[in-house]
């Protein structure tokens, strides 16, 4: 079977020009679908789909570690560290606004 596991990225950048005060206000909005982490001996993965969980897992570690670091903003933060999280460097600090809504499942796990 195919694995379709994967994280949606989706940007829609706005450039609005005024032409009374000739300025151009540039703005974006970034819609993202993360994979879910996964738990490799429970889901019994091997092959390709156990090196696509642990990179999923690895982007999740990554962004987890971005968010809690710009929080503490104690430091850098470590938007290098993953592929995903230099993507969405520019949406996760600053002056930007970040809402994140997670699905939890409600399935017992052990």
């Amino acid at each position: 079977a195919d694995s379709s596991r994967s994280h949606l990225v989706l940007t829609i950048s706005l450039d609005v020009f005024d032409t009374k005060a000739k300025t151009t206000m540039c703005g974006k909005i970034r819609l993202c679908d993360l994979a879910g982490a996964e738990r490799s001996k429970k889901s019994g993965a091997s092959g390709e789909v156990m090196k696509e969980a642990i990179e999923i897992n690895r982007a999740l570690t990554a962004l987890g570690d971005v968010i809690e670091s710009a929080a503490r903003a104690t430091g850098p933060v470590p938007y290098r560290n993953h592929k995903l999280t230099q993507l969405l460097s520019d949406s996760l600090g600053g002056c930007a606004k970040t809402i994140m809504l997670v699905n939890i499942s409600p399935a017992r796990s052990e």
